[in-house]
């Protein structure tokens, strides 16, 4: 699995359809919801390979009055269990510990994804709620 930091206008594009495919269509998260404006002002994104090349997860972080904010961590169905939010995640995670030593970083976690944040060295940081009807809880990185 390779991840690299999204620098072509085709790269976006190919993140974007993957979580429209992941949150759109898969768990019927509104798209005016799914895209806002960070997509292209002030978001850095990020895109999964296979080995050969296929685009097969997304994400992106970006920073707000409250630290650094991970989001939109997306892997297509098929390659689920493959380690590629794994790549994702240290990924980012490297370049943001790099841009940001400092800064707290925080995500918003759906229910069934807290586990695998926890692995990653994660802790829940709040009451669980709920955002476009996905229960979630607000998590952050304990470095």
């Amino acid at each position: 699995m390779q991840v690299h930091r999204i620098t072509t206008e085709a790269e976006l594009e190919a993140a974007l359809a993957i979580r429209h495919n992941v949150f759109v269509l898969g768990q019927n998260v509104p798209a005016g919801l799914e895209n806002d404006a960070h997509d292209r002002t002030d978001a850095i994104h990020y895109l999964a390979l296979t080995a050969d090349g296929q685009p097969c997860g997304a994400a992106r972080w970006r920073l707000t009055e409250a630290g650094v904010k991970l989001e939109r961590f997306a892997v297509l169905a098929e390659y689920r269990n493959q380690q590629a939010g794994a790549a994702l995640l240290a990924a980012v995670l490297r370049d943001v510990q790099a841009a940001h030593p400092a800064a707290l970083v925080y995500l918003n976690a759906q229910l069934p994804a807290v586990r695998f944040y926890e692995r990653h060295g994660f802790t829940k940081a709040g009451e669980k709620f709920v955002e476009a009807d996905i229960e979630h809880y607000k998590m952050s990185w304990q470095r």
